[in-house]
C-alpha cells in the first residue's frame, strides 16, 4: 500500500468496508422476502429451459440451492449472499490482472462498497447470476485474448453461454470482445486466428436451452425483451424526467462519488482514443470495451425510454476496475463514508421501516397478507385464489401459502410466467374464486367505493368484501388489500 494508505485513513477504510459488510449479513437474516424473491423462486418450482421474462439460469441455482436449505426466506437469501460472494471473489481476481498492490485493495473496497453489491445480496434477480458469469466470462477472455490458449477459449465461450442462461444483456460481453479486437491493433491479428470463433461456437451449444424454449414458444421470451420494448418507445418524444431517473438509480447503485469518477473514467479514455494519435493503453482499452457501450448505450436509451436500475449493473464490473485509476485517496474515503451512511440507513428501514413505501416493491407484510388470505379461504375452500398485479401479490401468495395461486390471465390480463404454467384455465370454469388486490396508496382503510367491472365480465357475481388491513408496530395502517368473493367463473 501506498504511505497515504498506511495512516490513520486506511484504517477508517477498513473499518467502513467491514461494517457494510456486516450490515449485509444482517440482513441476510432480517430482510423479508421481496416480490422477486417469491417469483424467481416460483420458476424453480416449475423448472424448465427457459421462461418467459428470463432465461432459466436463476430457477435452476435456486432449485439447486432449495436442495441444501429448503423453501424458506433465508434460503433464497443465502442464495443471493453466496452467489454474490462468487462475483466478489472473480472481481478480486480480475483485479489482480489489472492493479497490484495498494490498487487491488482500493478496487475491492470501492466495489464492496456499492449498494449494487446489497441489492444483489439480497434480492433475487437473474442479475445475481449475471454478474457473477459476466465477470468469469471477461477473467477468461482476458486470459484468452493474452494466451490464444485453446483452453481458455473455451471456457471463456462457455461462460458466456452460461452468462447468456441467466440474461439477454450478456450478448453485451460478444460486443466487448469484438469491439477490443477491431480497435486494438495489437490484438487484430487474434480475428485471423480460431481462438475467439471457437469461443462463439461454444457459447452457442450453450445457450442451445433457451434457443429451444423460445423456438417451441414462437420466441415469446426474446420478443418480450426486445421487439415489444421497441415497440414501446417514443423515438421523436425527450423525456428528460426519464435521463436524470436513470442519472440518479445508477448514482444509488455505486454511490455518488464513484458513478462520477467511473464517468470521467470512460470519457477520458473515450476522449484520448479519438483525439491522441497514440495507441490506447491495451488494459484500459480492455476494461473500457465491457463498461462502455452498456453505460453510454443506456445513458441514451434513457432519454426515450425508461431504464431499469439493474440493466447496467454487469458493465460496472470492468467500470470500477478502470475508475480505480482515477480516483483520489481522499474520495474513497468519502465513497466509504456514504456507504456507511447509506447501509445504516437501509438497516434502519429493514428493522423499524421508519418511511412507508406505497409499492409492492417491498419486503413488508407479505407473510400477515398470506396468514389473513389463509383465514378467509378457511371459509370459502372451494375457491381459488388470485391477483392481476402482474406478478408480484401472486408470487408471494404462492410461496407463503404453498398452494397453486393464479395472476392477471384469469381475468384476461398479461400473467407473464404464469401464464405460461398454465396457459389454459377451462379447469377453473364454474368454480369460485377470491381476488386479491393490492391497494397501494390509500386514504382510509374503507371497502373501495368504485365497482370493478372486468371482474363482472369472467364471474357471475362480484361481492367485495372487507379489506384486509396490516398495521405496523405503532398501530399504523401501512398496507391495505381489497379483498372480493366471485361466484361462478366463465372462464377466460
Amino acid at each position: 500500500m501506498d504511505i497515504s494508505l498506511r495512516s490513520s485513513p486506511v484504517h477508517f477504510i477498513l473499518w467502513g468496508i467491514i461494517a457494510v459488510v456486516m450490515i449485509r449479513i444482517v440482513l441476510v437474516f432480517a430482510m423479508g422476502m421481496m416480490p422477486q424473491d417469491a417469483y424467481y423462486y416460483l420458476y424453480s418450482e416449475h423448472l424448465s429451459l427457459s421462461y418467459f421474462d428470463h432465461p432459466p439460469m436463476i430457477a435452476w441455482l435456486l432449485r439447486i440451492f432449495s436442495i441444501v436449505f429448503g423453501k424458506t426466506v433465508l434460503g433464497v437469501k443465502l442464495t443471493d449472499f453466496i452467489l454474490t460472494t462468487g462475483t466478489i471473489f472473480v472481481f478480486y481476481r480480475l483485479a489482480q490482472k489489472f492493479h497490484t498492490g495498494f490498487m487491488v485493495d482500493r478496487s475491492m473496497y470501492l466495489i464492496l462498497s456499492t449498494m449494487l453489491i446489497s441489492i444483489l445480496s439480497l434480492v433475487t434477480t437473474p442479475d445475481v447470476p449475471l454478474m457473477l458469469f459476466w465477470s468469469l466470462s471477461v477473467l477468461f477472455l482476458y486470459r484468452a485474448i493474452e494466451s490464444n490458449q485453446a483452453r481458455d477459449w473455451l471456457l471463456a465461450g462457455f461462460m458466456t453461454g452460461l452468462a447468456f442462461d441467466s440474461k439477454y444483456t450478456a450478448l453485451m460481453i460478444l460486443v466487448g470482445l469484438f469491439g477490443y479486437l477491431l480497435t486494438y491493433a495489437p490484438k487484430r491479428h487474434l480475428l485471423r486466428r480460431k481462438g475467439p470463433y471457437l469461443a462463439v461456437m461454444i457459447f452457442v451449444l450453450t445457450i442451445m436451452p433457451v434457443l429451444i424454449w423460445n423456438f417451441q414458444n414462437d420466441w415469446i421470451s426474446i420478443k418480450f425483451q426486445s421487439s415489444d420494448r421497441v415497440s414501446s418507445m417514443e423515438v421523436m418524444n425527450i423525456q428528460l424526467k426519464y435521463f436524470f431517473g436513470n442519472i440518479g438509480t445508477q448514482m444509488f447503485l455505486l454511490l455518488p462519488v464513484l458513478y462520477i469518477f467511473l464517468l470521467v473514467a470512460l470519457i477520458r479514455q473515450t476522449y484520448n482514443y479519438f483525439k491522441s494519435r497514440c495507441q490506447p493503453d491495451g488494459h484500459h482499452w480492455f476494461l473500457w470495451w465491457f463498461c462502455a457501450p452498456m453505460v453510454f448505450g443506456f445513458m441514451f436509451l434513457s432519454m426515450i425510454y425508461w431504464v431499469k436500475l439493474n440493466w447496467a449493473m454487469p458493465a460496472y464490473i470492468t467500470g470500477i476496475l478502470l475508475a480505480v485509476n482515477f480516483i483520489p485517496g481522499k474520495w474513497v474515503r468519502i465513497q466509504v463514508l456514504l456507504s456507511v451512511v447509506f447501509h445504516f440507513a437501509f438497516l434502519i428501514q429493514v428493522f423499524y421501516y421508519p418511511f412507508s413505501i406505497r409499492s409492492d416493491d417491498t419486503w413488508w407484510g407479505w407473510p400477515e397478507l398470506a396468514v389473513h388470505v389463509k383465514q378467509i379461504h378457511t371459509r370459502y375452500p372451494d375457491s381459488f385464489i388470485f391477483s392481476d398485479d402482474g406478478y408480484k401479490t401472486s408470487a408471494e401468495l404462492s410461496f407463503f401459502l404453498d398452494q397453486k395461486i393464479y395472476s392477471g390471465n384469469v381475468i384476461g390480463k398479461d400473467g407473464l410466467q404464469f401464464s405460461i404454467i398454465d396457459p389454459e384455465l377451462h379447469h377453473l370454469k364454474n368454480k369460485n374464486a377470491l381476488y386479491i388486490d393490492s391497494e397501494k396508496r390509500f386514504d382510509d382503510i374503507n371497502p373501495h367505493p368504485m365497482p370493478r367491472p372486468e371482474l363482472s365480465e369472467y364471474f357471475e357475481s362480484v361481492q367485495q368484501m372487507e379489506p384486509i388491513i396490516i398495521y405496523n408496530d405503532s398501530g399504523e395502517p401501512e398496507r391495505k388489500f381489497l379483498v372480493y368473493y366471485l361466484t361462478n367463473y366463465k372462464g377466460s
